[in-house]
């Protein structure tokens, strides 16, 4: 079954949650047409205030659904949108695509996966404790990973609605994962 988009969301303004929409419109190489973090220099409110003039590489943020259930199983009530991302998807494995992964949303929209979401401490003010359960400790190895979604850019623009499929399209090998961007 490929992957799908459950829900999307966008803010003109700055915030930590996205009311979702109908649908939005992505631009290419600007992000999520009348969301504050479109555009082509960095958007994020803390790094424009020393990396103004670096490319926007978190035009679009991407989350699974399938986070949503793991995190009520812990007891927390998270529904799309809250965590600010733009596109929600389930049954595509975001956080393992590589770097530079293509992914096709509906018809006509195409973004390039550029990497990690960093989590933000304002999670802990939306859910107390729910910052401490983005991020995955591996035992064997001691690293930890991020689980709060994935950047990208937008490629090629177009509508995008939930129920729209999810196409992925890997990038050439060797593959690079993802890192923080």
């Amino acid at each position: 079954m490929p992957g799908r988009v459950t829900a999307v969301s966008s803010d003109p303004s700055y915030g930590f949650s996205k009311p979702c929409r109908a649908s939005v419109t992505l631009l290419a190489g600007l992000g999520v047409d009348g969301d504050v973090h479109a555009g082509r220099t960095i958007r994020h409110r803390f790094r424009m205030t020393y990396e103004p003039d670096l490319p926007n590489l978190r035009q679009v943020h991407l989350m699974h659904e399938e986070l949503f259930d793991e995190l009520a199983l812990k007891g927390y009530s998270v529904a799309p949108g809250e965590l600010g991302e733009n596109i929600t998807t389930r049954g595509i494995d975001l956080l393992s695509l590589p770097t530079g992964t293509l992914l096709h949303l509906g018809e006509q929209a195409v973004v390039a996966v550029t990497g990690l979401r960093n989590p933000c401490s304002k999670i802990n003010d939306f859910r107390p404790g729910l910052l401490t359960e983005m991020f995955a400790l591996d035992p064997a190895s001691g690293d930890f990973s991020f689980k709060s979604g994935i950047m990208a850019v937008v490629r090629t623009g177009g509508p995008v609605r939930p129920e729209d499929t999810v196409a992925v399209e890997l990038p050439p090998g060797p593959h690079r994962p993802l890192e923080r961007v």
